[in-house]
Parts: structure tokens; C-alpha cells; sequence
């Protein structure tokens, strides 16, 4: 689903060039489970950024999905974001004018054809907020707004969820919700989740830790499926649009 081949990132300040990743390989297939951990400055919301397409790489090739983003033009890259890839970032990033409905909204009418406000009221649904539809940012907690950005994420159901430290921002009982329906989606779904995190608890759930070091991979590991949560939550079943 995901390949980085030699992918690296510096930023020149006039004859001075800072190198944040410094050559990163890596596969990751469909389905998997892949926390990114290390120490800040490590690089790891750069190397998101990358797979994401919300930055290009100074050298090397990522390919999402069987398709080359390292050399799209801006709005072949904006077509792929839009279908491939669901994106939560740790400060929500939610239009403040618009409600939760429209919030979840928003990237159906930007990407696909048709009315996707049924889809949007199921997957508000899904992550408990179905009686909060009508309420604007100001009005929902930090957990709230953070699965309001995660049914937004799953809205044109794409294939790739990323995250970046989505718990960060969210007391434990609000990180452990939201890093639950990110596993229910990703468990339900097959979706391909990638997520950034500090929190040891939130990488030892992870099916793979990838731990970058000064640009680096420096352990890219797999010990397998972790025993189940003696404690599950009940959840919704994932809606289809189909």
C-alpha cells in the first residue's frame, strides 16, 4: 500500500543545508498497523508529511497505492490525498463556522460525486456524536472534536488513514476512545493505519514500530498481534457508502 524508497528531506538556508530525513526505505502493506515513534526532531512528522503528500520528498520516491506522489503536480496530488488517504491531526483542525455534520462533510463534496450527507450522519454515528450534529467546534470538548476529525478522516472511506499524535491534545480516558475507533476502523475496514505518537501505550498496540532516529530508521519492528483488550468497549459497526 505504502513504498518509501531512499526518501530524503533537508531544508537549505542559504549555504547552510539542515538534513531532517536522511534516507528512508520501507513497505507497508495493506491492513497494517504502523506506529512511527522517536524523540522530537527525529523526523517523524516530517516522514508522515511525505507519505501523506502534504510535502514532497528533497530526493528519493514514495508510491501510495501503486501511484508515484513524489512527482505529481499539485493538483494530481490533491485528486490523491482526496480519494487514497484520511488524514487526523493532533489539533483537530476543524472549520470553526461550520457544525460537526458539515465538518464530516466537507471531503465527500470536495471528492466524490453525489450526496454524501447520509454517509456523514453514519459516521458521526459511529463515533458517538449522533446527537451532536448540529453543534459547532466551540460547543464539543477536545474529545469530542477529535472524533468529529476522525469521521471527517473516514468519510469517503479511503484506504489510508494517517494520524499525527492524535491522542496528544486528550486526556487518557478521551485518548484511549479515539485510539480505540481508530483500531476498529482500521481492524473492520482494512484500512492501512499510520500513526505518530510518543505515547508508549498507543505504539505498543501498533502490529509494527518503525522508531526513527536523527532522520533514521533505527529499529523497524513486528513482534505480532498483542494479546486482546481484556476490558473491549462496545463500538458501532463501521458503516459502507455501498
Amino acid at each position: 500500500m505504502i513504498q518509501v524508497k531512499g526518501a530524503k528531506k533537508w531544508i537549505q538556508n542559504g549555504a547552510r543545508r539542515v538534513d531532517i530525513l536522511q534516507g528512508i526505505s520501507l513497505e507497508i502493506p495493506a491492513g497494517e498497523f504502523v506506529a512511527i515513534i522517536g524523540a522530537s526532531g527525529s523526523g517523524k512528522s516530517t516522514l508522515l508529511g511525505l507519505l501523506a503528500g502534504l510535502d514532497t520528498p528533497s530526493e528519493g520516491e514514495i508510491w501510495l497505492d501503486g501511484v508515484p506522489i513524489h512527482n505529481l503536480a499539485e493538483t494530481e496530488l490533491a485528486a490523491v490525498r482526496g480519494r487514497k488517504i484520511g488524514f487526523v491531526f493532533q489539533s483537530y483542525q476543524l472549520i470553526q463556522t461550520l457544525t460537526a455534520l458539515e465538518n464530516v462533510l466537507l471531503p465527500y463534496e470536495l471528492n466524490v460525486e453525489g450526496n454524501g450527507l447520509a454517509q456523514a450522519r453514519r459516521m458521526l454515528d459511529a463515533v458517538g456524536l449522533g446527537e451532536r450534529m448540529d453543534h459547532y467546534p466551540v460547543q464539543l470538548s477536545g474529545g469530542e472534536q477529535q472524533r468529529v476529525a476522525l469521521a471527517r478522516a473516514f468519510v469517503v472511506e479511503p484506504p489510508i488513514v494517517m494520524a499525527d499524535e492524535p491522542t496528544g491534545n486528550l486526556d487518557s480516558a478521551n485518548g484511549r476512545m479515539v485510539l480505540d475507533l481508530l483500531l476498529e476502523r482500521n481492524r473492520k475496514a482494512g484500512t492501512t493505519l499510520v500513526l505518530v505518537t510518543h505515547d508508549p501505550e498507543v505504539a505498543s498496540r501498533a502490529d509494527r514500530r518503525i522508531v526513527l532516529k536523527d532522520g533514521l530508521v533505527v529499529e523497524d519492528s513486528k513482534p505480532g498481534p498483542f494479546p486482546p483488550d481484556p476490558h473491549p468497549q462496545q463500538g458501532e459497526q463501521w458503516p459502507s457508502a455501498h
